[in-house]
Protein backbone atom coordinates (compact mmCIF):
# COMPACT_ATOMS: atom_id res chain seq x y z
CA UNK A 1 0.00 0.00 0.00
CA UNK A 2 2.86 2.73 0.97
CA UNK A 3 4.61 1.67 -2.21
CA UNK A 4 1.29 2.82 -4.16
CA UNK A 5 1.41 5.59 -2.69
CA UNK A 6 4.91 5.99 -2.65
CA UNK A 7 4.73 5.65 -6.79
CA UNK A 8 1.83 8.31 -7.09
CA UNK A 9 3.90 11.12 -5.55
CA UNK A 10 6.96 10.13 -7.73
CA UNK A 11 4.34 10.70 -10.87
CA UNK A 12 3.24 14.26 -10.01
CA UNK A 13 6.69 15.27 -8.38
CA UNK A 14 10.49 15.38 -9.93
CA UNK A 15 13.12 13.27 -8.26
CA UNK A 16 15.01 16.02 -6.50
CA UNK A 17 11.54 17.41 -5.42
CA UNK A 18 10.74 14.06 -3.92
CA UNK A 19 14.36 13.57 -2.00
CA UNK A 20 14.31 16.95 -0.85
CA UNK A 21 10.64 15.90 1.18
CA UNK A 22 12.06 12.68 2.48
CA UNK A 23 15.15 14.60 4.32
CA UNK A 24 12.88 16.96 5.30
CA UNK A 25 10.24 14.45 6.89
CA UNK A 26 13.56 12.46 8.47
CA UNK A 27 14.84 15.48 9.67
CA UNK A 28 11.32 16.12 11.49
CA UNK A 29 10.98 13.60 13.21
CA UNK A 30 12.27 11.02 15.48
CA UNK A 31 12.36 7.97 17.54
CA UNK A 32 9.84 7.94 20.77
CA UNK A 33 8.51 11.41 20.02
CA UNK A 34 4.24 11.12 19.95
CA UNK A 35 3.05 12.73 16.50
CA UNK A 36 -0.61 13.03 14.26
CA UNK A 37 -0.62 10.39 11.59
CA UNK A 38 -3.87 10.12 9.27
CA UNK A 39 -5.51 6.42 8.91
CA UNK A 40 -5.19 5.47 5.18
CA UNK A 41 -5.93 1.58 5.56
CA UNK A 42 -7.65 -0.89 7.82
CA UNK A 43 -7.17 -4.55 7.70
CA UNK A 44 -7.63 -7.61 9.94
CA UNK A 45 -4.68 -7.16 11.81
CA UNK A 46 -3.43 -3.46 11.11
CA UNK A 47 -3.96 -0.36 10.33
CA UNK A 48 -1.69 2.05 8.11
CA UNK A 49 -1.17 5.06 9.07
CA UNK A 50 0.31 7.98 7.16
CA UNK A 51 2.90 9.86 9.11
CA UNK A 52 4.21 11.99 6.00
CA UNK A 53 7.18 9.84 6.50
CA UNK A 54 8.27 7.99 2.90
CA UNK A 55 6.07 5.07 3.69
CA UNK A 56 3.25 4.55 5.90
CA UNK A 57 3.14 3.17 9.59
CA UNK A 58 1.33 0.38 11.06
CA UNK A 59 -0.28 0.35 14.69
CA UNK A 60 -1.98 -3.14 16.04
CA UNK A 61 -6.00 -3.00 15.37
CA UNK A 62 -5.78 -4.53 18.79
CA UNK A 63 -4.56 -1.19 20.17
CA UNK A 64 -8.04 0.90 19.08
CA UNK A 65 -10.17 -0.12 22.22
CA UNK A 66 -12.60 3.17 20.81
CA UNK A 67 -13.69 1.27 17.62
CA UNK A 68 -15.00 5.20 16.56
CA UNK A 69 -11.77 5.96 15.76
CA UNK A 70 -11.32 3.24 14.01
CA UNK A 71 -12.32 5.14 10.18
CA UNK A 72 -9.98 5.95 7.37
CA UNK A 73 -9.17 9.31 7.03
CA UNK A 74 -9.21 9.93 10.95
CA UNK A 75 -6.40 11.80 12.56
CA UNK A 76 -4.84 9.91 15.64
CA UNK A 77 -1.95 10.95 18.05
CA UNK A 78 0.55 8.10 17.80
CA UNK A 79 4.26 7.37 19.41
CA UNK A 80 7.19 6.77 16.80
CA UNK A 81 8.56 3.50 18.23
CA UNK A 82 10.95 2.89 15.02
CA UNK A 83 11.53 4.80 11.88
CA UNK A 84 12.78 1.16 10.24
CA UNK A 85 12.42 -2.15 11.57
CA UNK A 86 14.32 -4.93 9.72
CA UNK A 87 11.76 -5.32 7.07
CA UNK A 88 11.87 -1.35 6.47
CA UNK A 89 8.79 -1.18 8.77
CA UNK A 90 7.91 2.22 10.12
CA UNK A 91 6.38 0.73 13.68
CA UNK A 92 4.00 3.12 15.84
CA UNK A 93 1.75 2.97 18.75
CA UNK A 94 -1.19 4.40 19.73
CA UNK A 95 -1.51 3.10 23.11
CA UNK A 96 2.10 4.17 23.94
CA UNK A 97 1.18 7.86 22.98
CA UNK A 98 -2.51 7.58 24.94
CA UNK A 99 -0.06 6.37 28.06
CA UNK A 100 2.57 9.06 27.75
CA UNK A 101 -0.20 11.71 27.44
CA UNK A 102 -2.93 10.21 29.67
CA UNK A 103 -1.52 10.63 33.19
CA UNK A 104 -0.73 14.46 32.76
CA UNK A 105 -4.32 14.42 31.30
CA UNK A 106 -5.85 12.89 34.26
CA UNK A 107 -4.19 15.02 36.84
CA UNK A 108 -4.79 18.05 35.14
CA UNK A 109 -8.85 17.43 34.87
CA UNK A 110 -9.73 14.75 36.66
CA UNK A 111 -10.63 14.53 40.73
CA UNK A 112 -11.23 11.46 43.13
CA UNK A 113 -15.45 11.51 42.63
CA UNK A 114 -15.75 12.75 39.05
CA UNK A 115 -16.75 10.56 36.76
CA UNK A 116 -14.97 9.91 33.67
CA UNK A 117 -15.58 7.38 30.29
CA UNK A 118 -13.04 4.16 29.40
CA UNK A 119 -13.12 0.85 27.97
CA UNK A 120 -12.64 -2.03 29.55
CA UNK A 121 -8.74 -4.03 27.79
CA UNK A 122 -8.92 -7.40 29.91
CA UNK A 123 -9.61 -9.13 33.25
CA UNK A 124 -7.15 -9.48 35.30
CA UNK A 125 -6.66 -11.37 39.38
CA UNK A 126 -9.28 -9.01 41.31
CA UNK A 127 -11.03 -7.46 38.75
CA UNK A 128 -10.47 -5.10 35.57
CA UNK A 129 -8.24 -2.95 33.83
CA UNK A 130 -9.85 -0.03 32.12
CA UNK A 131 -8.39 2.61 29.37
CA UNK A 132 -9.17 5.89 30.13
CA UNK A 133 -6.34 7.57 29.04
CA UNK A 134 -4.04 5.20 31.28
CA UNK A 135 -4.82 1.78 32.75
CA UNK A 136 -6.85 2.23 35.68
CA UNK A 137 -7.68 -0.75 37.73
CA UNK A 138 -11.68 -1.46 38.43
CA UNK A 139 -12.05 -3.99 41.29
CA UNK A 140 -14.68 -6.63 40.64
CA UNK A 141 -16.54 -5.75 43.93
CA UNK A 142 -17.15 -2.07 42.32
CA UNK A 143 -18.25 -3.12 38.68
CA UNK A 144 -21.79 -4.37 38.41
CA UNK A 145 -22.08 -7.88 37.95
CA UNK A 146 -25.11 -8.26 35.30
CA UNK A 147 -22.77 -6.16 33.22
CA UNK A 148 -19.70 -7.94 33.21
CA UNK A 149 -20.74 -11.86 33.91
CA UNK A 150 -19.05 -14.30 31.49
CA UNK A 151 -15.48 -14.79 30.65
CA UNK A 152 -15.87 -11.82 27.81
CA UNK A 153 -18.39 -9.85 30.14
CA UNK A 154 -17.60 -6.13 29.65
CA UNK A 155 -14.74 -6.24 27.76
CA UNK A 156 -14.04 -3.81 24.64
CA UNK A 157 -17.43 -2.04 25.81
CA UNK A 158 -17.22 2.05 26.28
CA UNK A 159 -18.50 2.37 29.84
CA UNK A 160 -18.71 5.18 32.14
CA UNK A 161 -16.78 4.95 35.88
CA UNK A 162 -16.21 7.03 38.83
CA UNK A 163 -13.12 7.58 40.11
CA UNK A 164 -12.44 7.00 43.36
CA UNK A 165 -8.84 6.93 44.24
CA UNK A 166 -5.46 8.49 42.08
CA UNK A 167 -2.66 7.60 43.89
CA UNK A 168 -0.16 10.24 42.44
CA UNK A 169 3.05 8.29 43.61
CA UNK A 170 2.50 5.26 42.14
CA UNK A 171 0.90 6.71 39.12
CA UNK A 172 -2.36 4.55 39.84
CA UNK A 173 -6.42 4.97 39.54
CA UNK A 174 -9.03 3.17 40.93
CA UNK A 175 -12.27 3.31 39.24
CA UNK A 176 -16.33 2.04 40.07
CA UNK A 177 -18.86 1.16 37.98
CA UNK A 178 -21.17 0.33 40.80
CA UNK A 179 -20.98 4.24 42.19
CA UNK A 180 -21.53 5.22 38.93
CA UNK A 181 -24.40 3.32 38.16
CA UNK A 182 -26.11 4.09 41.42
CA UNK A 183 -25.92 7.55 41.63
CA UNK A 184 -27.26 7.52 38.06
CA UNK A 185 -30.06 5.62 39.49
CA UNK A 186 -30.62 8.22 42.21
CA UNK A 187 -30.42 11.12 39.71
CA UNK A 188 -33.28 9.41 37.68
CA UNK A 189 -35.46 8.81 40.92
CA UNK A 190 -35.12 12.43 41.93
CA UNK A 191 -35.88 13.62 38.92
CA UNK A 192 -38.70 11.38 38.89
CA UNK A 193 -39.80 12.86 42.00
CA UNK A 194 -40.21 15.87 40.41
CA UNK A 195 -42.44 15.41 37.85
CA UNK A 196 -45.10 13.22 40.07
CA UNK A 197 -47.75 15.25 41.63
CA UNK A 198 -49.76 14.29 45.01
CA UNK A 199 -53.40 12.76 44.05
CA UNK A 200 -52.02 12.31 40.13
CA UNK A 201 -52.89 8.85 38.72
CA UNK A 202 -49.60 6.82 37.09
CA UNK A 203 -48.28 3.57 36.27
CA UNK A 204 -46.34 1.01 37.46
CA UNK A 205 -45.16 -2.22 37.62
CA UNK A 206 -45.60 -4.93 40.65
CA UNK A 207 -42.30 -5.74 41.54
CA UNK A 208 -42.30 -7.32 44.89
CA UNK A 209 -45.58 -8.82 47.01
CA UNK A 210 -45.55 -9.03 50.81
CA UNK A 211 -47.51 -9.80 53.75
CA UNK A 212 -48.21 -5.70 54.39
CA UNK A 213 -48.63 -4.95 50.57
CA UNK A 214 -47.11 -4.35 47.18
CA UNK A 215 -44.10 -2.59 46.12
CA UNK A 216 -44.51 -0.82 42.90
CA UNK A 217 -42.08 0.83 40.15
CA UNK A 218 -43.53 3.72 38.61
CA UNK A 219 -40.87 4.72 36.46
CA UNK A 220 -37.15 5.60 36.76
CA UNK A 221 -36.73 2.97 39.46
CA UNK A 222 -38.85 5.21 41.86
CA UNK A 223 -40.49 2.47 44.26
CA UNK A 224 -43.45 3.58 46.05
CA UNK A 225 -45.74 1.29 48.27
CA UNK A 226 -49.49 0.05 48.24
CA UNK A 227 -50.35 -1.17 51.76
CA UNK A 228 -52.56 -3.61 52.12
CA UNK A 229 -55.25 -1.00 53.34
CA UNK A 230 -54.97 1.04 50.16
CA UNK A 231 -56.00 -1.72 47.76
CA UNK A 232 -59.29 -2.07 48.73
CA UNK A 233 -62.40 0.01 50.53
CA UNK A 234 -63.31 -3.94 51.57
CA UNK A 235 -61.36 -6.21 53.27
CA UNK A 236 -58.47 -8.13 51.93
CA UNK A 237 -56.61 -10.50 54.16
CA UNK A 238 -53.46 -11.23 51.91
CA UNK A 239 -52.63 -8.82 49.02
CA UNK A 240 -51.88 -11.59 46.44
CA UNK A 241 -55.86 -11.20 46.10
CA UNK A 242 -55.49 -8.15 44.33
CA UNK A 243 -51.93 -7.77 42.65
CA UNK A 244 -49.41 -10.02 41.31
CA UNK A 245 -45.94 -9.71 40.44
CA UNK A 246 -45.14 -8.64 36.92
CA UNK A 247 -48.80 -7.05 36.48
CA UNK A 248 -48.79 -3.22 35.24
CA UNK A 249 -51.40 -1.41 37.32
CA UNK A 250 -52.37 2.20 37.67
CA UNK A 251 -52.28 3.68 41.06
CA UNK A 252 -52.43 6.58 42.43
CA UNK A 253 -50.12 8.94 44.22
CA UNK A 254 -51.18 9.38 48.15
CA UNK A 255 -48.08 11.16 49.64
CA UNK A 256 -44.38 11.63 49.02
CA UNK A 257 -40.97 12.89 50.54
CA UNK A 258 -38.37 13.75 47.91
CA UNK A 259 -35.89 13.59 51.03
CA UNK A 260 -36.48 10.15 51.70
CA UNK A 261 -37.77 9.15 48.31
CA UNK A 262 -40.68 7.44 50.01
CA UNK A 263 -44.30 7.02 48.23
CA UNK A 264 -47.54 6.26 49.29
CA UNK A 265 -49.67 4.65 46.85
CA UNK A 266 -53.13 3.91 46.24
CA UNK A 267 -55.56 1.70 44.15
CA UNK A 268 -59.07 1.98 46.34
CA UNK A 269 -58.78 5.63 45.06
CA UNK A 270 -59.65 5.06 42.03
CA UNK A 271 -63.26 4.67 43.31
CA UNK A 272 -65.55 6.30 45.25
CA UNK A 273 -65.58 5.86 48.93
CA UNK A 274 -68.37 3.86 49.56
CA UNK A 275 -68.96 5.00 53.30
CA UNK A 276 -70.10 8.54 52.13
CA UNK A 277 -73.63 8.72 52.60
CA UNK A 278 -73.63 5.70 54.22
CA UNK A 279 -76.27 6.96 57.18
CA UNK A 280 -78.70 7.54 54.07
CA UNK A 281 -77.78 4.28 52.59
CA UNK A 282 -78.45 2.36 55.93
CA UNK A 283 -80.15 4.21 58.48
CA UNK A 284 -80.26 3.10 62.07
CA UNK A 285 -83.10 0.37 62.29
CA UNK A 286 -83.42 -0.78 58.97
CA UNK A 287 -82.91 -4.65 58.32
CA UNK A 288 -79.83 -5.66 55.98
CA UNK A 289 -78.51 -8.19 54.38
CA UNK A 290 -75.05 -9.53 54.09
CA UNK A 291 -72.56 -12.15 54.01
CA UNK A 292 -70.57 -13.53 57.00
CA UNK A 293 -66.51 -12.90 56.39
CA UNK A 294 -64.87 -13.14 59.18
CA UNK A 295 -65.55 -14.48 62.81
CA UNK A 296 -63.81 -13.61 65.64
CA UNK A 297 -64.01 -14.36 69.72
CA UNK A 298 -65.84 -11.23 70.33
CA UNK A 299 -68.37 -10.94 67.53
CA UNK A 300 -69.47 -11.57 63.44
CA UNK A 301 -68.46 -8.93 60.51
CA UNK A 302 -71.05 -8.65 57.82
CA UNK A 303 -70.24 -7.85 53.96
CA UNK A 304 -73.20 -5.32 53.35
CA UNK A 305 -71.17 -4.42 49.96
CA UNK A 306 -67.90 -4.38 48.62
CA UNK A 307 -66.21 -2.24 51.35
CA UNK A 308 -68.97 -1.52 53.65
CA UNK A 309 -68.30 -4.14 56.78
CA UNK A 310 -70.65 -4.27 59.91
CA UNK A 311 -70.00 -6.12 63.21
CA UNK A 312 -72.51 -8.29 64.75
CA UNK A 313 -71.21 -8.20 68.37
CA UNK A 314 -71.38 -11.30 70.53
CA UNK A 315 -74.10 -9.66 72.58
CA UNK A 316 -75.89 -9.13 69.78
CA UNK A 317 -76.73 -12.87 68.66
CA UNK A 318 -79.34 -14.01 71.02
CA UNK A 319 -81.44 -12.02 73.86
CA UNK A 320 -81.00 -14.93 76.24
CA UNK A 321 -78.69 -17.64 75.21
CA UNK A 322 -74.96 -17.16 76.09
CA UNK A 323 -72.64 -18.03 73.30
CA UNK A 324 -68.75 -18.36 73.76
CA UNK A 325 -68.64 -17.78 70.07
CA UNK A 326 -70.02 -16.74 67.15
CA UNK A 327 -68.73 -19.91 65.31
CA UNK A 328 -71.80 -21.34 67.45
CA UNK A 329 -74.24 -19.75 65.33
CA UNK A 330 -72.45 -18.58 62.25
CA UNK A 331 -70.25 -19.84 59.60
CA UNK A 332 -68.05 -18.01 57.23
CA UNK A 333 -69.83 -16.95 54.17
CA UNK A 334 -73.73 -17.42 55.38
CA UNK A 335 -75.76 -14.99 53.90
CA UNK A 336 -77.64 -13.47 57.17
CA UNK A 337 -80.26 -10.86 57.66
CA UNK A 338 -79.43 -8.14 60.80
CA UNK A 339 -80.87 -4.45 62.05
CA UNK A 340 -78.55 -1.56 61.50
CA UNK A 341 -78.45 -0.86 65.39
CA UNK A 342 -75.52 2.56 65.30
CA UNK A 343 -73.88 4.22 62.25
CA UNK A 344 -69.99 5.56 62.81
CA UNK A 345 -69.64 7.71 59.61
CA UNK A 346 -66.07 8.99 60.64
CA UNK A 347 -64.97 6.09 62.56
CA UNK A 348 -66.18 3.52 59.69
CA UNK A 349 -68.31 1.47 61.98
CA UNK A 350 -71.38 -0.42 61.79
CA UNK A 351 -72.97 -2.09 64.57
CA UNK A 352 -75.14 -4.71 63.53
CA UNK A 353 -77.44 -7.34 65.55
CA UNK A 354 -79.43 -10.39 64.92
CA UNK A 355 -81.19 -10.98 68.05
CA UNK A 356 -83.13 -7.58 67.06
CA UNK A 357 -84.96 -9.62 64.08
CA UNK A 358 -87.45 -11.41 66.84
CA UNK A 359 -89.53 -9.82 69.81
CA UNK A 360 -87.42 -8.74 73.04
CA UNK A 361 -89.01 -11.81 75.21
CA UNK A 362 -88.50 -9.54 78.42
CA UNK A 363 -90.31 -6.70 77.29
CA UNK A 364 -93.04 -6.83 79.53
CA UNK A 365 -92.06 -10.09 81.73
CA UNK A 366 -92.99 -8.12 84.98
CA UNK A 367 -96.91 -9.12 83.61
CA UNK A 368 -96.09 -12.69 82.97
CA UNK A 369 -94.20 -13.72 86.37
CA UNK A 370 -94.55 -12.60 90.09
CA UNK A 371 -92.16 -13.02 92.75
CA UNK A 372 -93.56 -15.78 94.73
CA UNK A 373 -94.66 -17.77 91.68
CA UNK A 374 -94.19 -21.31 91.51
CA UNK A 375 -93.16 -22.47 87.79
CA UNK A 376 -91.05 -25.39 85.85
CA UNK A 377 -88.56 -25.06 83.58
CA UNK A 378 -85.29 -27.17 82.10
CA UNK A 379 -81.74 -26.87 83.59
CA UNK A 380 -79.85 -25.04 80.34
CA UNK A 381 -76.19 -24.81 82.22
CA UNK A 382 -74.43 -25.21 85.14
CA UNK A 383 -71.60 -22.81 86.84
CA UNK A 384 -69.54 -22.91 89.90
CA UNK A 385 -72.22 -20.40 91.57
CA UNK A 386 -75.54 -22.28 90.23
CA UNK A 387 -77.60 -23.45 87.91
CA UNK A 388 -79.45 -21.73 84.83
CA UNK A 389 -83.13 -22.46 83.82
CA UNK A 390 -84.91 -22.04 81.00
CA UNK A 391 -88.17 -20.54 81.79
CA UNK A 392 -89.55 -20.13 78.37
CA UNK A 393 -87.61 -19.27 74.85
CA UNK A 394 -85.22 -16.16 75.57
CA UNK A 395 -86.33 -16.42 79.49
CA UNK A 396 -83.90 -18.38 82.13
CA UNK A 397 -83.60 -17.50 85.47
CA UNK A 398 -80.56 -18.31 87.80
CA UNK A 399 -80.81 -21.02 90.57
CA UNK A 400 -77.50 -19.85 93.32
CA UNK A 401 -75.94 -22.65 94.94
CA UNK A 402 -77.33 -21.04 98.15
CA UNK A 403 -80.96 -21.87 97.07
CA UNK A 404 -80.85 -25.44 96.29
CA UNK A 405 -81.39 -26.45 100.14
CA UNK A 406 -81.96 -25.60 103.29
CA UNK A 407 -79.87 -27.85 104.89
CA UNK A 408 -77.04 -29.71 103.10
CA UNK A 409 -73.89 -27.63 101.69
CA UNK A 410 -73.51 -28.18 98.32
CA UNK A 411 -70.10 -26.82 96.77
CA UNK A 412 -71.07 -27.01 92.91
CA UNK A 413 -74.86 -27.83 91.71
CA UNK A 414 -73.46 -30.61 89.45
CA UNK A 415 -73.69 -32.34 92.71
CA UNK A 416 -77.72 -32.18 92.71
CA UNK A 417 -78.57 -30.92 89.13
CA UNK A 418 -78.17 -32.34 85.51
CA UNK A 419 -78.10 -30.70 82.32
CA UNK A 420 -81.38 -30.82 80.74
CA UNK A 421 -83.26 -31.80 84.16
CA UNK A 422 -86.81 -30.78 84.27
CA UNK A 423 -87.31 -28.53 87.82
CA UNK A 424 -89.90 -26.75 89.73
CA UNK A 425 -88.56 -23.62 91.17
CA UNK A 426 -89.93 -20.80 92.76
CA UNK A 427 -89.25 -17.10 91.69
CA UNK A 428 -87.31 -15.20 94.22
CA UNK A 429 -86.87 -11.87 92.34
CA UNK A 430 -87.06 -10.60 89.07
CA UNK A 431 -84.78 -7.44 87.47
CA UNK A 432 -86.29 -6.86 84.11
CA UNK A 433 -83.67 -4.10 83.58
CA UNK A 434 -80.35 -6.10 83.74
CA UNK A 435 -82.71 -9.34 82.42
CA UNK A 436 -82.20 -11.17 85.49
CA UNK A 437 -84.93 -13.72 86.85
CA UNK A 438 -83.44 -14.93 90.13
CA UNK A 439 -85.23 -19.05 91.56
CA UNK A 440 -85.14 -20.97 94.50
CA UNK A 441 -85.58 -25.13 95.08
CA UNK A 442 -85.64 -24.82 98.62
CA UNK A 443 -88.33 -22.07 99.19
CA UNK A 444 -90.44 -24.68 97.71
CA UNK A 445 -90.45 -25.93 101.40
CA UNK A 446 -91.03 -24.56 104.67
CA UNK A 447 -87.46 -23.06 106.57
CA UNK A 448 -86.69 -26.14 108.67
CA UNK A 449 -84.55 -24.14 111.09
CA UNK A 450 -87.13 -23.65 113.13
CA UNK A 451 -87.99 -27.55 114.08
CA UNK A 452 -84.03 -27.88 113.67
CA UNK A 453 -83.18 -25.24 116.54
CA UNK A 454 -86.10 -27.40 118.60
CA UNK A 455 -84.83 -30.77 117.86
CA UNK A 456 -80.94 -30.23 118.51
CA UNK A 457 -80.73 -27.89 121.62
CA UNK A 458 -77.38 -27.34 122.72
CA UNK A 459 -76.42 -29.79 125.05
CA UNK A 460 -77.93 -32.82 123.12
CA UNK A 461 -75.93 -35.66 122.68
CA UNK A 462 -76.31 -37.25 118.98
CA UNK A 463 -74.74 -39.90 116.61
CA UNK A 464 -73.96 -39.08 112.83
CA UNK A 465 -71.34 -39.35 110.12
CA UNK A 466 -68.19 -37.75 109.11
CA UNK A 467 -68.69 -36.57 105.47
CA UNK A 468 -65.72 -34.83 105.39
CA UNK A 469 -62.64 -33.59 107.18
CA UNK A 470 -60.69 -30.00 106.55
CA UNK A 471 -58.30 -28.14 108.38
CA UNK A 472 -60.29 -26.34 110.75
CA UNK A 473 -62.63 -29.09 111.35
CA UNK A 474 -64.42 -32.25 110.64
CA UNK A 475 -68.18 -32.12 108.95
CA UNK A 476 -70.91 -34.25 110.60
CA UNK A 477 -74.04 -35.29 109.12
CA UNK A 478 -76.58 -35.77 112.15
CA UNK A 479 -79.67 -36.00 110.39
CA UNK A 480 -81.03 -36.59 106.54
CA UNK A 481 -79.00 -33.27 104.48
CA UNK A 482 -78.32 -31.79 107.92
CA UNK A 483 -74.36 -31.09 109.21
CA UNK A 484 -72.67 -29.48 111.85
CA UNK A 485 -69.02 -28.59 112.40
CA UNK A 486 -66.89 -30.51 114.58
CA UNK A 487 -64.24 -27.69 115.14
CA UNK A 488 -60.42 -28.81 115.73
CA UNK A 489 -61.11 -26.93 119.12
CA UNK A 490 -63.76 -28.51 120.29
CA UNK A 491 -62.42 -32.23 118.26
CA UNK A 492 -60.20 -33.86 121.43
CA UNK A 493 -56.98 -33.83 120.24
CA UNK A 494 -53.55 -32.86 120.90
CA UNK A 495 -51.27 -30.13 119.98
CA UNK A 496 -49.28 -32.79 117.86
CA UNK A 497 -52.04 -34.44 116.67
CA UNK A 498 -53.43 -34.44 113.18
CA UNK A 499 -57.52 -34.12 112.67
CA UNK A 500 -57.39 -36.55 109.22
CA UNK A 501 -54.85 -38.85 111.86
CA UNK A 502 -57.60 -39.26 114.44
CA UNK A 503 -61.18 -38.80 112.00
CA UNK A 504 -62.05 -40.36 109.00
CA UNK A 505 -64.60 -40.10 106.07
CA UNK A 506 -67.61 -42.25 106.59
CA UNK A 507 -66.97 -43.04 110.20
CA UNK A 508 -69.78 -42.97 112.82
CA UNK A 509 -69.09 -40.67 116.01
CA UNK A 510 -71.02 -39.09 118.97
CA UNK A 511 -71.02 -35.70 119.79
CA UNK A 512 -73.07 -33.01 121.43
CA UNK A 513 -74.54 -30.08 120.10
CA UNK A 514 -72.70 -26.88 121.47
CA UNK A 515 -74.87 -24.29 119.57
CA UNK A 516 -77.33 -23.95 116.66
CA UNK A 517 -77.42 -20.66 114.78
CA UNK A 518 -80.86 -20.49 112.47
CA UNK A 519 -80.05 -17.07 110.86
CA UNK A 520 -76.79 -18.48 109.43
CA UNK A 521 -77.59 -21.72 109.26
CA UNK A 522 -74.90 -23.35 111.39
CA UNK A 523 -74.62 -26.24 113.94
CA UNK A 524 -71.44 -26.18 116.17
CA UNK A 525 -70.26 -29.47 117.50
CA UNK A 526 -68.18 -30.63 120.63
CA UNK A 527 -66.44 -34.33 121.23
CA UNK A 528 -65.67 -33.35 124.75
CA UNK A 529 -69.20 -32.74 126.29
CA UNK A 530 -71.28 -29.87 125.68
CA UNK A 531 -72.91 -29.16 129.68
CA UNK A 532 -70.45 -26.60 130.16
CA UNK A 533 -70.38 -24.95 126.92
CA UNK A 534 -74.54 -25.44 127.01
CA UNK A 535 -74.69 -23.05 129.68
CA UNK A 536 -72.09 -20.42 128.62
CA UNK A 537 -70.86 -19.96 125.38
CA UNK A 538 -67.14 -19.54 125.69
CA UNK A 539 -65.62 -17.50 122.62
CA UNK A 540 -63.99 -20.61 121.56
CA UNK A 541 -67.37 -21.70 120.94
CA UNK A 542 -68.60 -18.56 119.25
CA UNK A 543 -66.02 -18.73 116.48
CA UNK A 544 -66.37 -22.78 116.15
CA UNK A 545 -70.39 -21.64 115.37
CA UNK A 546 -69.50 -19.04 112.70
CA UNK A 547 -67.51 -21.49 110.60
Amino acid sequence: MSEENVTKKENTLGKEEMDSLYSKSLASIEEGQIIKGTIVAINNKDVFVDIGYKSDGIVSVNEFFDKEELKVGNVINILLEQKEDENGTVILSKEKAERSQGWDKIINNYNEGDNIEGVVSKKVKGGFMVNIGIDAFLPASLAVPREFGGPTGGLRQKMSFKIVKVNKPRKNVVLSRKDFVNEKKEQIKKDALNTIEKNSMVKGLVKNITDFGAFIDIGGGVIGLLHITDMSWGRVTNPNEVVSVGQEIDVIILDFDKESMKISLGLKQKTPNPWDGITGKYPVGSKIKGKVVNLMPYGAFVELEKGIEGLVHISELSWSKKHNHPNELLTLGQDVEAVVLEIDADGRKISLGTKQLETDPWLGIGDKYNVGDKINGKVISLTDYGAFVELEKGIDGLVHVSDISWTKKITHPKDVLKKNDEIETVILSIDQSNRRIALGIKQLENDPWDDISTKFSPGTTVKGKITKVTNFGVFVEIDKDLEGLLHVSESGIGENEKLEEKFKAGEEIEVSIIRVDGVQKKIALSINGASASAEKPSETTKDTASE
